[in-house]
Protein backbone atom coordinates (compact mmCIF):
# COMPACT_ATOMS: atom_id res chain seq x y z
CA UNK A 1 0.00 0.00 0.00
CA UNK A 2 1.39 3.76 -1.31
CA UNK A 3 2.24 6.41 1.22
CA UNK A 4 -0.44 9.03 0.84
CA UNK A 5 0.36 10.92 3.60
CA UNK A 6 3.75 12.80 2.30
CA UNK A 7 2.49 12.45 -1.36
CA UNK A 8 -0.84 14.89 -0.92
CA UNK A 9 0.59 16.95 1.03
CA UNK A 10 1.49 20.39 -0.81
CA UNK A 11 4.39 22.46 -0.70
CA UNK A 12 4.24 25.15 1.53
CA UNK A 13 5.24 28.76 0.33
CA UNK A 14 7.86 30.87 2.91
CA UNK A 15 5.95 33.75 3.79
CA UNK A 16 9.51 35.91 5.25
CA UNK A 17 12.26 36.19 2.76
CA UNK A 18 16.06 37.03 3.21
CA UNK A 19 15.19 41.11 3.57
CA UNK A 20 12.45 40.44 6.23
CA UNK A 21 14.04 41.34 9.07
CA UNK A 22 16.08 44.49 7.99
CA UNK A 23 12.92 45.87 6.23
CA UNK A 24 10.73 44.70 9.49
CA UNK A 25 13.50 46.43 11.53
CA UNK A 26 14.24 50.05 9.22
CA UNK A 27 10.38 50.01 9.01
CA UNK A 28 10.05 50.14 12.67
CA UNK A 29 12.75 52.61 12.99
CA UNK A 30 11.00 55.17 10.63
CA UNK A 31 7.33 54.43 12.45
CA UNK A 32 9.29 55.30 15.78
CA UNK A 33 11.09 57.94 14.59
CA UNK A 34 8.02 59.64 13.16
CA UNK A 35 6.76 59.95 16.58
CA UNK A 36 9.33 61.39 18.65
CA UNK A 37 10.90 64.56 18.31
CA UNK A 38 12.63 65.81 15.43
CA UNK A 39 13.62 69.08 16.41
CA UNK A 40 14.96 70.03 19.87
CA UNK A 41 15.03 74.09 20.49
CA UNK A 42 15.52 76.18 23.68
CA UNK A 43 11.68 76.36 24.01
CA UNK A 44 11.02 72.99 23.69
CA UNK A 45 11.25 69.83 20.91
CA UNK A 46 9.17 69.83 17.73
CA UNK A 47 7.39 66.54 17.05
CA UNK A 48 8.18 64.80 14.12
CA UNK A 49 4.44 63.59 13.52
CA UNK A 50 2.96 67.59 12.69
CA UNK A 51 5.25 68.16 9.51
CA UNK A 52 7.35 65.66 7.59
CA UNK A 53 7.03 62.62 10.45
CA UNK A 54 3.63 61.45 8.78
CA UNK A 55 5.24 60.66 5.37
CA UNK A 56 8.05 58.71 7.14
CA UNK A 57 4.76 57.12 9.37
CA UNK A 58 3.44 56.13 5.84
CA UNK A 59 6.56 54.95 4.40
CA UNK A 60 7.41 52.73 7.41
CA UNK A 61 4.28 51.15 6.77
CA UNK A 62 4.77 50.34 3.48
CA UNK A 63 8.28 48.74 4.62
CA UNK A 64 7.18 46.35 6.79
CA UNK A 65 4.16 45.36 4.56
CA UNK A 66 6.82 44.33 2.17
CA UNK A 67 8.43 42.22 4.96
CA UNK A 68 5.83 40.25 5.24
CA UNK A 69 5.55 39.28 1.57
CA UNK A 70 6.59 36.77 -0.05
CA UNK A 71 7.45 37.98 -3.32
CA UNK A 72 11.65 39.41 -4.25
CA UNK A 73 10.50 42.57 -6.70
CA UNK A 74 8.06 43.13 -4.10
CA UNK A 75 10.47 43.09 -1.57
CA UNK A 76 13.12 45.32 -3.24
CA UNK A 77 10.34 48.47 -3.79
CA UNK A 78 9.04 48.11 -0.40
CA UNK A 79 12.56 48.21 0.62
CA UNK A 80 14.05 51.03 -1.74
CA UNK A 81 11.06 53.19 -2.23
CA UNK A 82 10.61 54.12 1.61
CA UNK A 83 14.12 54.00 2.51
CA UNK A 84 14.71 56.77 0.12
CA UNK A 85 12.05 58.80 0.59
CA UNK A 86 12.98 58.29 4.28
CA UNK A 87 16.33 59.33 3.99
CA UNK A 88 15.29 62.65 1.22
CA UNK A 89 12.39 64.11 3.34
CA UNK A 90 15.38 63.37 7.05
CA UNK A 91 17.63 65.02 4.47
CA UNK A 92 15.36 68.65 3.78
CA UNK A 93 14.77 68.45 7.47
CA UNK A 94 18.38 68.07 8.19
CA UNK A 95 19.55 70.85 5.87
CA UNK A 96 16.49 73.17 7.00
CA UNK A 97 17.78 72.88 10.34
CA UNK A 98 21.51 74.42 9.25
CA UNK A 99 19.82 76.84 6.85
CA UNK A 100 17.69 77.89 9.72
CA UNK A 101 20.21 78.37 11.76
CA UNK A 102 22.58 80.34 9.71
CA UNK A 103 20.22 82.76 8.53
CA UNK A 104 19.28 83.51 12.67
CA UNK A 105 23.41 83.18 13.74
CA UNK A 106 22.28 80.90 16.28
CA UNK A 107 24.28 77.93 15.51
CA UNK A 108 23.67 75.28 18.10
CA UNK A 109 20.02 76.49 19.29
CA UNK A 110 17.89 74.01 16.56
CA UNK A 111 19.37 70.71 16.89
CA UNK A 112 18.32 67.27 15.31
CA UNK A 113 15.94 65.02 17.67
CA UNK A 114 15.72 61.48 18.74
CA UNK A 115 12.96 60.67 16.31
CA UNK A 116 14.94 62.50 13.37
CA UNK A 117 17.92 60.48 13.88
CA UNK A 118 16.06 56.91 14.30
CA UNK A 119 14.00 58.22 11.00
CA UNK A 120 17.44 58.27 9.14
CA UNK A 121 18.90 55.17 10.97
CA UNK A 122 15.58 53.55 9.38
CA UNK A 123 16.64 54.76 6.23
CA UNK A 124 20.18 53.48 6.41
CA UNK A 125 19.14 50.10 7.36
CA UNK A 126 16.24 50.01 4.26
CA UNK A 127 18.56 50.76 1.49
CA UNK A 128 21.13 48.45 2.62
CA UNK A 129 18.50 45.63 3.03
CA UNK A 130 17.51 46.67 -0.73
CA UNK A 131 20.45 46.64 -2.26
CA UNK A 132 21.15 43.16 -0.70
CA UNK A 133 18.29 41.90 -1.91
CA UNK A 134 19.14 43.47 -5.73
CA UNK A 135 22.33 41.49 -5.20
CA UNK A 136 21.27 38.34 -4.56
CA UNK A 137 20.10 36.14 -7.51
Amino acid sequence: MPDTATAAAPARRRILHAGSLGMIVGGLLALVGSLLPWVITPFGSLNGAAGPGLWTLSVGFLAIAGALLPYRKVAIAHSLIPGLTVALIVGWQAARLISLSASTDSWGQLMPGIGMVMAAGGAVVLIRTGMRLLAMR
